[in-house]
């Protein structure tokens, strides 16, 4: 049987992380290793599934916004960086520039507010650069806007521009985020 042998330390196959050692892929898509022939994804039951750049700032963002129909604000503190450099402006008041306290508070008090929450990302572009980057797209957002005292509802539909811009640490991280509304 005729076959290619790859050597490797640790490498990424097929977005997991495979351990060190010894790779024998025949034309049959079946490989060697330590002599015994089976296929890959089974020889492989301690990889981890990674996600690329791109693919981890999509779920950042998506992460972002389902926080409105989970009503589960936690994931938020995660994926943003709470640094004295984080910034955010808003499509809805106060407009003015926020920390990442205030952002928090605020992002909180927004999502937890309306009931039946449901968002749509439409022409979403992100850019890679070295260690940051940007993705900007257009956001319709929809829910009822509930007021607790009065236990009336009103239903809102906002469609904003946004921009989100992204610092790689050990993982992605929003450190500035803009949202504008589009005037109706």
């Amino acid at each position: 049987m005729s076959y290619l042998s790859i050597i490797f330390p640790s490498k990424i196959v097929n977005k997991y992380i495979v351990g060190g050692g010894c790779l024998n892929l025949s034309k049959t898509g079946l490989f060697r290793r330590d002599h015994t022939v089976r296929r890959l994804k089974l020889d492989l039951p301690q990889a981890i599934p990674i996600l690329s750049d791109k693919e981890e700032i999509l779920d950042i963002i998506t992460t972002f916004f389902n926080a409105g129909k989970t009503k589960n604000v936690a994931p938020l503190s995660v994926i943003q960086l709470d640094d004295p450099r984080f910034s955010a402006y808003s499509d809805v008041p106060p407009f003015d520039l926020k920390d990442f306290a205030t952002t928090a508070a605020l992002e909180q008090l927004r999502f937890v507010s309306i009931s039946d929450y449901d968002y749509e990302l439409k022409n979403l572009r992100v850019d890679l650069f070295e260690t940051f980057a940007v993705a900007t797209f257009t956001v319709l957002q929809s829910g009822m806007i509930v007021d607790n005292y009065s236990f009336r509802g009103q239903h809102m539909t906002m469609n904003s521009r946004a921009t989100f811009v992204m610092v790689k640490h050990a993982k992605w991280k929003i450190v500035h985020l803009h949202l504008t509304k589009i005037s109706d």
